[in-house]
């Protein structure tokens, strides 16, 4: 075979095995996990203004996160003793949540948040992050397997 057909049957299987992997637009059939997948990441963000805690059902127990400072952390063991006089973020907003789907057990959401924490100071800074999800569904159950957070300056508003 020459060299150009070798090429271009590498390329043409290349193209199909990258359009198999190829994000687009939400299933029918999916549309109800995304919008469930949102209102999760929305949990989430809102877990820093002392709401409910979910990330012993979100988090895989192999979940790997990379936090704004670039820390790896793994799964919580245990939900945290609640303490009122704990300060917590308030504001929490989740701005923005976008799911692709990557076939029929791969799911990432990007996204996006807000808090305002109080510094030692008692002055409120508004925090905002930018992250990336992936979601597995593994035993017909989908769970986070992987965070990756970065602090950004927050738009103006």
């Amino acid at each position: 075979m020459s060299r150009r057909a070798l090429v271009g049957v590498l390329s043409a299987c290349l193209s199909t095995l990258a359009g198999g992997a190829v994000a687009g637009k939400v299933p029918d059939e999916a549309k109800g996990t995304a919008q469930w997948m949102i209102e999760q990441e929305r949990a989430w963000a809102e877990q820093s203004c002392g709401k409910r805690w979910v990330l012993s059902d979100l988090l895989a127990t192999d979940f790997r996160g990379t936090s704004p400072k670039g820390t790896r952390y793994g799964r919580p063991a245990e939900e945290p003793t609640y303490d009122p006089a704990t300060p917590f973020h308030t504001d929490c907003r989740l701005l923005e949540a976008d799911v692709r789907f990557f076939g029929s057990s791969v799911a990432v959401v990007y996204g996006s948040e807000s808090s305002v924490a109080t510094l030692s100071d008692s002055k409120h800074e508004r925090r905002c992050l930018v992250w990336t999800d992936t979601w597995l569904k593994r035993n017909e159950r989908w769970q986070i397997i992987a965070a990756q957070d970065t602090r950004v300056e927050c738009p103006s508003t």
